[in-house]
């Protein structure tokens, strides 16, 4: 017999955590960009794999986001406290995603380790 209410709870419980994960990862971004620390990611080369942007483009991108980050109307106090925000909020992302891997695997590690 299947227990329809404990298949609801583990539904639920997924959708509220990967909403928080992703909600909470998301704003950090956004904060980040806000104050002024636009996360520029420079193309990897790999053997026989196609990179994603040129080398011309990353420098491009790295070109804009110092610009925007000099127009921003934010005071250096705003800028300091939208970047504390985002570390906040990427360690949120983080605490959660170890609180969820710890729920699954937690009891199992214990044991492994003789604690429980």
């Amino acid at each position: 017999m299947i227990d329809w209410l404990a298949f609801l709870l583990v539904l639920l419980a997924a959708l509220i955590g990967a909403s928080v994960v992703v909600s909470a990862y998301s704003l950090g971004i956004r904060l980040l960009t806000i104050s002024g620390r636009t996360p520029v990611v420079t193309p990897a080369e790999f053997t026989d794999a196609i990179t994603v942007i040129t080398p011309a483009e990353a420098k491009a991108a790295a070109k804009r986001a110092a610009k925007a980050a000099r127009k921003s109307p934010l005071t250096e106090g705003q800028k300091r406290v939208s970047f504390l925000g985002a570390v906040a909020c990427f360690a949120v992302s983080a605490i959660s995603v170890i609180v969820g891997i710890w729920l699954i695997v937690g009891e199992h590690l214990a044991k492994a380790l003789g604690l429980a």
